[in-house]
């Protein structure tokens, strides 16, 4: 391993312009978006000079570390502040730093009537500073302090425009419920320390081989509980969907690229703790198969185009929580389509944006239709994303997204069975939704008010961005796979052992044919069902689809189960608290209080009195000896 003096910088750049621009304010409105821009390619620019130095040595040379200070020292346990830059860490690294300048560029035009555009960017630059110390930090405790600063700087960016009452509501709702996967974090670092002596991740992949079945499938069980929270799985998920309050640059980086992936980064960068717990393994699986189809569902149904494109995101991303539960193998595979994904997903949120800009602000798909004569670019770099996330060849979601199905086949038995249907029919719904979405937004007849709205193709500084995630939509998929690339590239850190991955049940060729069947289904049944589009939904629909349209009732379930029960406990708490705690020390309150009313009844200033009481100790002390004495 490598020791470097200057990682520091990756994380100190965007935080110290953050901090200059709020510490500003008015001052640097003028400029701070620029400085802001500048400090994140900035960025970008550092961190592809060390991944090319990365790949210019070998072995385990290739990972660097740097120690900062001495953070926890009490006897054996010691936490250093100090950060590690490997070969998984510098994929995130450079999505975050690169994507996140797009975003920048972006967000310049966008923002650009914005009264309080400096204090986005000044967002903007906090969150990426916070998002890598959560993935350069080279423990449990390190990433607990990125985590907790990416859970602020998401808190501050969605509820951006907190005037409205209901963005500040969607701003808590992520909040809390990324609160609650917060503590399966922590307890893990608990179990750790209990378990092992140490949260460093070395420290605790070298214990994990020696260490309980069940302190491994406990600490397993609260990193997905974190996981789940921070990457809106199930059950934790019902606030991705609000969260699209916020504006639309923020849902490109935080919600696409960047925030929603760190669970997936959690879990892998937590190999050695799932790889040694087939139970903590079987509920990743089991968490990631039932997301990628929740969300799928949910977005058959929307038609807010952005709350579209979320659900789409809560249930790719339970494609790579899949991933992550198939093996050794299955932590390449998942990287690889957070990758992919990143391009694609934040190309199509960009150009949500670019639609939204050009129909004053309108999201409901409804009231757009034929916006590929007014938005041409738009048109055909949303397009690139739409067929790379469908799974269309060459295109970039085509060879992560079919590895992910091919290995879940591969799993074996029943389950590889099972859980090869689930991917296929996610990838089924996903051709479905995802055409329905471009065939009401770019295709067909107009439907909005020729009175009100006047679409036109946005500034350069927005569509360029959008291209250049187009062009990796292309091309990233083709790279990240070709002669096994990532999962070479990945080994040294989640396949250490170089364990091979399981029987191939199922030929890619097979794979790849009943994958391309799926999509061209769901595309010719989106064709046919939305070739035509009423302006207002039907109201007469299906259960199912009233269901759907409710997030398939998350929040109604959420309520049932965790929040109204959470409320009799509490309000039980506080009653046994007020009876029992606090009715202690009253007692004890009122028997001093009492005692010593009656005690004060003899100290009344008479020297009778006071006789009379020393004449009863003395017979108490002389009956006392005579007693004694007998």
């Amino acid at each position: 391993m490598t020791t470097s003096t200057h990682l520091v910088y990756l994380i100190a750049l965007p935080l110290v312009s953050a901090a200059l621009l709020l510490i500003l304010g008015r001052l640097a409105d003028k400029w701070g978006h620029l400085l802001a821009t500048l400090v994140s390619a900035s960025t970008f620019a550092f961190a592809a000079s060390e991944f090319f130095a990365m790949r210019s040595r070998s072995g385990a040379a290739r990972a660097t570390t740097q120690k900062l200070f001495d953070w926890i020292s009490v006897g054996t346990f010691k936490v250093d502040a100090a950060l590690l830059l490997d070969q998984l860490s510098i994929c995130f690294v450079l999505l975050i730093t690169g994507v996140g300048t797009l975003i920048h560029i972006y967000s310049i035009a966008y923002m650009s009537h914005d009264r309080d555009r400096r204090r986005f960017f000044a967002y903007l630059n906090l969150f990426i500073a916070a998002m890598l110390l959560l993935v350069l930090g080279n423990s449990y405790l390190n990433l607990y302090v990125g985590w907790e600063g990416v859970g602020l700087a998401s808190y501050l960016l969605i509820g951006f425009w907190n005037q409205k009452p209901a963005y500040a509501t969607a701003a808590k709702k992520a909040f809390v419920a990324n609160r609650v996967g917060d503590v399966g974090l922590s307890l893990a670092i608990m179990i750790a320390f209990a378990q092992f002596g140490t949260v460093s991740f070395a420290g605790v992949a070298a214990g994990a081989p020696h260490a309980s079945s069940a302190a491994l499938a406990a600490m397993g069980a609260m990193l997905l509980l974190a996981a789940a929270g921070k990457s809106a799985q199930f059950p934790l998920q019902s606030w991705l969907g609000d969260a699209m309050a916020g504006p639309t640059p923020v849902s490109a980086l935080i919600h696409a690229a960047t925030m929603v992936t760190a669970g997936v980064y959690l879990i892998t960068r937590s190999n050695f703790i799932f790889d040694a717990s087939s139970t903590a393994r079987l509920l990743v699986v089991i968490v990631g198969t039932i997301t990628l189809l929740f969300g799928a569902i949910i977005g058959t149904a929307k038609d807010d185009i952005k709350k579209a494109l979320a659900a789409s995101t809560m249930s790719q991303i339970g494609y790579m929580i899949l991933a992550t539960g198939l093996g050794p193998i299955g932590y390449a595979f998942a990287i690889m389509h957070l990758l992919t994904h990143g391009f694609f997903k934040a190309g199509m949120f960009l150009g949500a944006g670019s639609v939204m800009h050009g129909m004053n602000d309108e999201v409901n798909m409804r009231r757009f239709g034929g916006l590929n004569r007014f938005l041409p670019i738009t048109a055909i770099t949303f397009g690139f994303g739409y067929l790379a996330i469908i799974g269309v060849p060459p295109f970039a979601g085509f060879y992560s997204k079919d590895k992910i199905i091919e290995t879940a086949f591969n799993a074996g038995g029943t389950k590889g069975y099972i859980l090869g249907i689930c991917a296929l029919l996610g990838a089924g719904l996903t051709a479905f939704y995802m055409t329905r979405l471009i065939v009401m937004t770019f295709w067909g007849t107009p439907r909005w008010s020729r009175d009100e709205q006047h679409p036109h193709e946005s500034p350069a500084l927005m569509w360029v961005p959008m291209a250049i995630l187009a062009v990796g939509s292309v091309a990233s998929g083709f790279l990240f796979t070709s002669g096994n690339s990532m999962v070479h590239w990945l080994a040294p850190v989640v396949n250490p052992s170089g364990a091979e991955g399981g029987a191939e049940l199922m030929k890619p060729i097979v794979v790849s044919l009943l994958a391309l069947g799926v999509v061209v289904i769901g595309v010719a049944y989106a064709i046919f069902k939305y070739r035509t589009v009423p302006v207002e939904a039907p109201e007469k629909v299906t259960v199912f689809t009233r269901i759907a349209r409710r997030d398939l009732m998350q929040d109604a379930f959420n309520e049932a189960v965790l929040m109204r029960p959470g409320q009799k406990l509490t309000t039980g708490l506080v009653w046994a608290d007020y009876s029992f705690v606090d009715g202690l020390v009253r007692a004890v309150g009122f028997t001093l209080g009492t005692s010593s009313q009656a005690v004060r009844k003899i100290q009344n200033g008479y020297a009778r009195t006071y006789a009379l009481v020393m004449l009863v100790g003395v017979l108490a002390l002389v009956a006392t000896i005579w007693m004694v004495t007998l």
